[in-house]
Order: structure tokens, then C-alpha cells, then sequence
């Protein structure tokens, strides 16, 4: 057994920490020094230039590759076809009295991106047998209405808006002792909304501004023949067309004209129609129209107002 003062040596040798190395020598540790800074040196010039890789990567984002453009389908263009609209209403009574009426109506218009062509014709014809007591010859047929007219019309588009146009026509009315009348118009149209609603609906309102010529021959047909004076009008035109959509399906169309002849005396002539329009199909719709046409210089022995109020039906291709 070990002596306790041998035993207790050997555990303080055995706690007590190792002695600590001897300072280097000042050059090495100098080496040493410098080895370090250069290290540090290094190792902070990495830092900054991964803090600088970092900034660039947030700032400027890498260039995206470029998809091809898809092609889209060509868009149909305006003015493609022409829409063309053709009416026609009919009034036949038998029996006592005897009446037949008649009228027709065609217009077709083409849009395009610079340009708008329309056309338009009309005829009314009408025929009266008076009443007779039994035993008594049959009076003659007369004729109540006998009328026709034809208008072509172009304008040239200067801005959505605004466009410029030439319109040349015809007309005659026997009843009224109108021969023929040729005209020939050029002006300004001034078109100030066309909305198409999300009902399907829409809205339209077109002005015209221009200056018209016109030459009327004359010649009374009811009741003797006989002929009379031409004569000449001619004068600033205003012009109005009104659409508005009450339905999808239910429109109502206004257009007025008015006309100040300044040549040949004094002479004002006023057309206004007013149209109601019932669609029953996409493309059969019913018709209500009442006409009013005034002159106030017509032919010797006629009234200056004339009206008129017709149903018919039309159909849009």
C-alpha cells in the first residue's frame, strides 16, 4: 500500500494543467502576424466581392428569353358585305269600295375603313274604285298615289366622326304633278354617336349639313293632262337621322330633312319620317311608318301637306 503523501503527489501531477509552451521567438511571431493579416486580407476581399455579385444579382434581373408572338386570326374587316334591307307592305279592299296600294322599299350600305356607299329606292302605288249604287254604271279607277325616287350616296371619311359626301337622285310623283326631279347634293356629315349596347341594343344620331340643286319639270297627269312651268330649287340643306334602340328587338328611327330654296322666289320643303321597327326574326322585322311631306310652293291646284301611314314588313340580309 502507497504512502498517502505519494498518493496525493501523483493526483495534484495528475489536475495540474501542462506548463504553457515558451514564447516564440519575435521573428516568428512576426511571421506568424503577417501570415494572418495577409489571410484576413484575402478573406475580406471575398466577402466584398460576393456582397458586390449579390447587389448586381437584386438590381438587374437576367434577361427573360423572348417567347415567339402567337399569331392572331385575322380580324374580319367593315365593309366586307353589303347590308342590305328590302320591304314591302300591301292593302287590298273589295266590295263596296274598291282600293289597292303598294309600296317597296330597297337599301343596301357598304362600310369601309375611308369610305360609306348607300343606296336607296322607293315606290308607292296606289288605286281607287269609289263606291256605286247597285244599277249604276262603275266609276272609273283612279289612281291615289304614283310615286317613286332613287338615291345614291358616298362619303368620304376624314376622321371617325366627320365625313364628307356627294349624293346624286331622282324623283317623280304623278299625283303631285311631279314629272321628275333630279338633285344633286354635297356636304358635310357629322356623325356624333354610334354605341352598340350590351343588350344588344343600340344608339345613333348623324347630321348632315350641305348645299342641294334640284330641277323639277312639271306635269299635271290628275284629272286632265296638261303641262305646266318647270321650276328650280335650290339651297342650303339640314339633315337629321335618329336611331334609338329601345329593345334588342324594338327600335324607333327618325329623320328629318329641311331644305330653304333660295333661287326661283321663296320655297321651304320639309320630309320627315318616323319609323317603328319590331324584330321578329334575326332578319324579318314589321314596320310602322308615318310619312309627312310639306311644300310650300307645289304644283298649281295641290296641297302643300301631304302624310301618309303604312305597316309592312321588311326583311335584312
Amino acid at each position: 500500500m502507497l504512502p498517502v503523501h505519494t498518493f496525493l503527489s501523483a493526483f495534484l501531477t495528475f489536475q495540474t494543467p501542462p506548463p504553457p509552451p515558451p514564447p516564440a521567438p519575435p521573428e516568428v511571431a512576426a511571421e506568424r502576424a503577417a501570415a494572418a493579416a495577409e489571410r484576413a486580407a484575402a478573406a475580406a476581399e471575398r466577402s466584398a466581392q460576393a456582397i458586390e455579385r449579390l447587389a448586381q444579382g437584386i438590381t438587374v434581373a437576367p434577361p427573360e428569353e423572348k417567347k415567339p408572338e402567337e399569331k392572331k386570326p385575322d380580324a374580319p374587316t367593315e365593309g366586307d358585305n353589303w347590308n342590305v334591307t328590302v320591304g314591302m307592305g300591301l292593302i287590298f279592299i273589295t266590295g263596296n269600295a274598291s282600293t289597292v296600294t303598294l309600296n317597296g322599299l330597297i337599301a343596301a350600305e357598304r362600310k369601309t375603313e375611308g369610305w360609306i356607299y348607300a343606296v336607296k329606292a322607293s315606290g308607292v302605288y296606289g288605286q281607287s274604285r269609289a263606291p256605286t249604287l247597285e244599277g249604276q254604271e262603275q266609276a272609273p279607277d283612279q289612281v291615289v298615289a304614283l310615286n317613286a325616287a332613287v338615291q345614291l350616296r358616298g362619303d368620304r371619311r376624314f376622321t371617325e366622326r366627320i365625313s364628307g359626301y356627294l349624293l346624286a337622285g331622282a324623283e317623280t310623283d304623278h299625283v303631285k304633278s311631279v314629272e321628275a326631279r333630279g338633285i344633286g347634293e354635297g356636304g358635310v356629315g357629322v356623325l356624333w354617336w354610334d354605341e352598340q349596347r350590351s343588350d344588344g341594343s343600340n344608339s345613333f344620331f348623324r347630321m348632315d349639313l350641305a348645299l342641294r340643286y334640284a330641277r323639277e319639270t312639271r306635269f299635271q297627269y290628275y284629272p286632265t293632262r296638261m303641262d305646266l312651268p318647270d321650276v328650280s330649287l335650290g339651297g342650303p340643306r339640314f339633315g337629321a337621322t335618329f336611331r334609338h334602340g329601345v329593345t334588342k328587338d324594338i327600335s324607333l328611327l327618325e329623320e328629318v330633312s329641311v331644305l330653304p330654296s333660295l333661287i326661283e322666289g321663296s320655297r321651304l320643303l320639309i320630309n320627315n319620317q318616323t319609323q317603328l321597327n319590331v324584330r321578329l326574326t334575326r332578319a324579318l322585322s314589321v314596320t310602322t311608318t308615318f310619312l309627312l311631306q310639306y311644300d310650300s310652293e307645289p304644283a298649281a291646284g295641290k296641297f302643300s301637306t301631304d302624310t301618309s301611314l303604312s305597316v309592312g314588313a321588311t326583311v335584312t340580309f
